[in-house]
């Protein structure tokens, strides 16, 4: 199932669970995003900006010392060469441009890593827009040069010091502000959850990165499918843009990977296909880790991107139904990925992408496979955590 139905729902999983105030905003986006991004001028200032000013498409890099390595075909979707070093950018261009023609001049947005973060921040400074972007207080720490870099782009950064102070916590504080400020304001979710059309609209920006896959793939090996794709997931938008257009292709194995964090029985994770259940988060019905009575559990991460309680109800779908294979690396697991990949490679990952690295440990590839891994954003961002590691 690719695209949910007229509810917002994939399968079981989606829908718009929203507070009142903010149901015409919802219902306002729900009648426009497709009729918008489907027009000319839309297409033609989309396709213009990510090639001229984002740097599209981006090299798919066959990663030689690495193939040899696992005895495969490995190549990586270089998202970390994106303008602002991540695939983030792709969606807030995107919902920028919606936001203008619905008549918004102030944009606020939640962060984890920081990536979606800089990458709204960016594209506000590029529109002269206001921004507002929560974040929290615990990622604010461990990721201070890209709150740095938002402050640089004159970007209002504001800490959530409720909860885990993490992504969630922040999401929840963006909610607010946007129940107060229904009128002129636009909400940029930053993965694909919350309510009916998010993780539909979201979705669609991030498939310009599986439409280049197939094209490039063609170009290099004669053949436009792989036999494999992978994709780190917390949310899962740089999963979903890599997935899209490989769903229907049931030759295609489609395999995300979970945060772990310091394992699946420690209470300390993120891996929310093997520990959550179903339930509402942030306006979506999806895989939550939840306690019995249906409290939100804290989740844990080394990776900011990767620190949520749910995910994307499109990967709820993939996994109920089968579609996608889920596994899961811990923080150990990602490090060890992160450090392989930059010696033997050359190139740091972000420790979201570190995660789907790891996949190649557990995986068994045939000699002819040819594998893609959805290289999602580049480690400058956690350098500090990797000098802790060194």
């Amino acid at each position: 199932m690719l695209h949910p139905d007229k509810h917002g729902y994939y399968g079981e999983f989606g829908g718009a669970f929203i507070p009142e105030m903010l149901h015409p905003n919802v219902e306002e986006l729900r009648n426009n995003y497709l009729k918008i991004s489907r027009s000319s001028s839309f297409k033609k200032q989309f396709s213009q900006l990510l090639k001229n000013y984002v740097g599209r498409p981006t090299p798919l890099y066959y990663a030689k010392r690495l193939s040899k390595q696992y005895n495969t075909n490995i190549y990586l979707k270089r998202e970390d060469l994106c303008h602002t070093g991540a695939h983030k950018i792709n969606n807030t261009i995107g919902q920028v441009l919606v936001a203008q023609q619905l008549g918004k001049k102030r944009i606020i947005a939640e962060t984890g890593a920081g990536q979606h973060g800089v990458a709204t921040a960016t594209v506000c400074a590029l529109m002269g827009l206001e921004c507002i972007v929560y974040m929290g207080e615990k990622d604010i720490e461990r990721q201070a040069p890209n709150v740095a870099r938002m402050q640089m782009l004159g970007a209002t950064v504001i800490p959530a010091t409720s909860g885990s102070k993490t992504l969630k916590d922040a999401t929840n504080e963006a909610i607010r502000d946007w129940i107060n400020h229904p009128d002129d304001t636009h909400y940029i979710i930053g993965s694909v959850v919350g309510p009916h059309p998010y993780p539909d609209m979201v979705a669609r920006f991030q498939s310009v990165i599986s439409k280049e896959i197939k094209k490039q793939l063609k170009l290099a090996t004669g053949k436009e499918l792989p036999t494999h794709v992978i994709a780190c997931v917390g949310g899962g938008s740089n999963a979903a843009g890599a997935f899209y257009h490989f769903i229907k292709e049931k030759k295609v194995q489609l395999i995300a990977v979970e945060a772990a964090g310091c394992g699946l029985d420690s209470g300390r994770s993120a891996a929310t296909t093997q520990l959550g259940t179903p339930g509402v988060l942030h306006g979506s019905k999806s895989f939550v880790m939840q306690t019995k009575d249906g409290q939100v559990t804290e989740p844990h991460s080394i990776s900011a991107g990767l620190d949520y309680p749910g995910i994307g109800p499109l990967h709820a779908h993939l996994y109920k139904s089968g579609r996608a294979v889920f596994m899961s690396a811990t923080d150990e697991e990602a490090l060890s990925a992160a450090f392989e990949l930059s010696k033997l490679e050359g190139i740091i990952p972000a420790l979201e992408s570190a995660h789907a690295l790891f996949a190649l440990h557990k995986m068994a590839f045939k000699k002819n496979d040819v594998v893609v891994l959805c290289l999602s954003g580049r480690g400058d961002k956690d350098l500090a955590t990797y000098i802790k590691s060194i």
